[in-house]
């Protein structure tokens, strides 16, 4: 079994004389140990700069790590997020990350709901994937699904390489599209909702959804809403690594968040866990409460920064200054508290996520009821459950109406096919798989404080409905049990995500996405500005998913921190001649 422990001396210890040290000023304080402060740091004390990183968590990495949820079942299994497309490889080699990323072979299985049959598109064979669209009546598709995809990868051949570089203004980066040939998918994608070239050249309810679902991961929109965030969401799953491929990280996501953890502290950086945040000052003061002395006795302590990293999400950060102080920038658009959902700052609309996560250790594959499609296939990529383009609309119907849909759309992801390093090889022997489940249209407006604990019974109940909708056996069959006999099944909600990671309503990107490019006459006037991390205050800036060009396992919010605090001192920018 491949594990990533985090060294002893930096992850869920802090000491009086490290509670004494951070007494001092430094030039870098960071809000938060997630990846993307972990980016940040490593960069920032590889130039040379005395960087801190406070987490509150007994461990850092945020929604990145890897959890062995299960009683006495030895699987560690990425607990909250699972792929990854979005991190360059720029920001590997710039840090020396010893992360391993493997492609999947499938790209994705569709049980067509009430047959014997689905949709497998097979990215290593043409013809089988053609033979598949038509055994679902989907024959007149099949070449149109392939030009869609390609042209959408020609938008994001243009896109990829920008993300690692100051924004790009959006009549620029248009005329570069143009210019490369493909100003039809710019308008498709950037100009009119998702849903009308969808409808336009695809015909087959499932085809349709299966390109819908892209657009609606953690987002709670139509295909045909008229402020594009369904658009939004679409563009940065198709624009990852030029390709828009996902892949698995070998040994989970704790292995991502193991080694950069590592680049930080090799560069220097000083990494303080059990350290819960509880204010920022406008002059860069970051005060916090930390365990100390023998009884681990809660204090609290301060440490003074010349520039102050916000690696939470915009709306917890305005909860952090202090009352009457202007929205942090980006994060105006998201004005909840610090992690408590209790309201807002300026009257706005706190975030809210739209998802909920369901985790499953298995004994084996569950049986399907398409008997040409092995279970290996069907789970090798992403496994849709009752994601047709209808159902897609008919469940964000229900929900905006406040009832929890029936079917429940989901995806799912089987991450021990690809890297079985994740369970022991007494576990590999016996044919467990672990499966993730990533129900869609489940809005943080559905739950509260009082109704969690059944709430979080409702959907994984209907998970296992919507699973067994669309198998020839019940889901239950192949559950593997805990020590204790209990099932192998794990389900958040959006509250306790909330809980857990501090994220707001849920929302897995702390708050809505934003373009990858700045607008027109959006003011470009400084370093913090041009990377897309700027708030309302000079020396704080933003650090994580929040940020422009933020959200999923990227590093992006990380990096272009980190490169604005460099390019503001004046200092030489990683691969800058």
């Amino acid at each position: 079994m491949t594990d990533h422990p985090l060294p002893d001396d930096a992850v869920g210890a802090h000491s009086d004389e490290a509670a004494d040290a951070l007494g001092e000023s430094v030039d870098v304080a960071i809000v938060g140990g997630g990846h993307n402060g972990l980016v940040a740091a490593a960069y920032l004390a590889r130039a040379g700069l005395s960087v801190t990183v406070l987490e509150r968590l007994p461990d850092v990495g945020g929604a990145a790590v890897s959890a062995s949820p299960f009683d006495g079942m030895d699987a560690r299994l990425s607990r909250y997020s699972y792929l990854v497309s979005l991190l360059p490889p720029q920001i590997i080699d710039d840090l020396g990350l010893d992360i391993t990323l493997i492609r999947r072979r499938f790209s994705s299985y569709t049980p067509v709901p009430g047959t014997d049959r689905g949709l497998l598109v097979d990215t290593g064979d043409a013809a089988a994937t053609a033979a598949s669209f038509a055994s679902i009546g989907a024959g007149a598709d099949t070449a149109l699904f392939a030009e869609f995809y390609e042209h959408c990868a020609s938008l994001a051949r243009q896109l990829w390489p920008t993300l690692t570089r100051p924004l790009r203004r959006r009549s620029e980066l248009r005329a570069q599209v143009v210019d490369a040939g493909a100003p039809l998918v710019w308008n498709a994608v950037v100009e009119r909702p998702i849903g009308e070239v969808i409808e336009a050249h695809l015909q087959n309810d499932t085809v349709r959804g299966v390109v819908l679902t892209d657009a609606l991961i953690g987002t709670f929109a139509r295909a045909h809403d008229a402020d594009l965030a369904q658009n939004i969401c679409f563009l940065y799953h198709l624009i990852g690594g030029g390709t828009g491929d996902w892949d698995v990280p070998v040994g989970g996501m704790g292995a991502v968040s193991a080694a950069l953890l590592k680049a930080a502290l090799d560069a220097g950086a000083t990494v303080v866990t059990n350290a819960e945040v509880i204010a920022v000052s406008p002059g860069g003061v970051v005060t916090y409460r930390a365990p100390a002395g023998p009884a681990a006795t809660l204090r609290s302590t301060s440490v003074h920064a010349g520039t102050v990293l916000a690696n939470v999400a915009p709306a917890v950060l305005d909860g952090l200054l202090a009352d009457g102080l202007p929205p942090t920038g980006a994060g105006a658009r998201t004005e909840a508290g610090a992690g408590s959902g209790t309201g807002t700052r300026a009257g706005r609309e706190a975030p809210e996520g739209a998802q909920a996560k369901v985790n499953l250790l298995l004994t084996r594959l569950p049986r399907l009821r398409d008997e040409t499609v092995t279970p290996e296939a069907a789970f090798g990529g992403t496994f849709h459950i009752n994601e047709g383009y209808q159902q897609l609309d008919d469940a964000h119907r229900a929900a905006a109406g406040g009832a929890l849909p029936d079917p429940l759309p989901a995806e799912i992801y089987c991450h021990s096919l690809t890297d079985p390093s994740i369970l022991s090889a007494e576990l590999q022997a016996s044919g467990a798989q672990t499966l993730t489940v990533f129900a869609l249209h489940v809005p943080h407006r559905l739950v509260t404080e009082a109704t969690n604990d059944a709430f979080r019974a409702e959907i994984q109940a209907a998970v296992l409905a919507s699973l067994n909708s669309v198998l020839a056996e019940p889901i239950e069959n192949c559950l593997a049990l805990d020590a204790a006999g209990e099932p192998c099944i794990e389900t958040k909600t959006t509250l306790d995500l909330e809980h857990a990671l501090r994220m707001p309503g849920g929302n897995i990107f702390h708050g809505p996405l934003s373009w990858p490019w700045a607008d027109d006459d959006e003011p470009l006037d400084t370093p913090a500005e041009r990377w897309g991390v700027a708030t309302a205050l000079g020396n704080i800036l933003l650090c994580g998913s929040g940020s422009r060009r933020g959200g999923a396992v990227s590093g992006l919010g990380g990096h272009s921190a980190a490169m604005a605090v460099l390019e503001a001192r004046g200092m030489q920018l990683p691969g800058a001649e």
